[in-house]
């Protein structure tokens, strides 16, 4: 069997389509700009929904991981960082950029036999879509919920591994001299 003797033949011009519509009469199309009028006047005297942000900080959802990115340490201070560059390959934005080096076995920056000596993130670029998050297989990098981001240049936007490795104030509190 063909495919074509699986489609069923176009209907003839003179038969009726059971799925056409019958003509609508004035009452009904007047009764659809009544309703259409009905939202408008009812979100017309609704009471506003102002949010008195950013003296009211409204808390976001405990799982709701939107902000900046956080390197973290190890309880020993070590960090959890390793530089196996994984967060930059899985980033579809190319905003981050690692450059491992051999840790020093005297004075190690993290536990591996690697560190990120440059780590940087250019926020201009990211989309925060949280797959650098799942790419880290040391559980180094995370999003927080502080989102409250602004930059006056572009030099501002790209941060360092220092200040990635400084945890952001709580949200609503000036932690200005973190960014840029």
């Amino acid at each position: 069997m063909t495919d074509d003797a699986r489609i069923p033949p176009p209907a003839a011009p003179h038969e009726k389509d059971e799925r056409e519509e019958r003509p609508r009469g004035l009452l009904e199309d007047a009764w659809a700009i009544a309703k259409g009028m009905g939202t408008v006047w009812k979100q017309t005297f609704r009471r506003d929904n102002t949010e008195r942000y950013p003296q009211e900080v409204a808390p976001i959802p405990e799982r709701a991981h939107v902000g900046r990115h956080l390197l973290n340490r190890h309880e020993n201070g070590l960090e959890k960082c390793i530089g196996c560059e994984l967060c930059a390959f899985a980033c579809p934005a190319d905003a981050i950029w690692v450059e491992g080096a051999d840790n020093d076995p005297e004075h190690p920056t993290s536990p591996g036999e690697r560190y990120a000596e440059d780590y940087q993130i250019n926020y201009l670029r990211c989309i925060m879509c949280g797959l650098c998050v799942e790419a880290c297989p040391t559980r180094a990098l995370t999003l927080t919920d502080y989102f409250e981001l602004s930059f006056t240049s572009r030099e501002e936007a790209i941060w360092t591994k220092e200040q990635l490795l400084t945890p952001p104030p709580e949200l609503g509190r000036e932690g200005r001299e973190l960014e840029g």
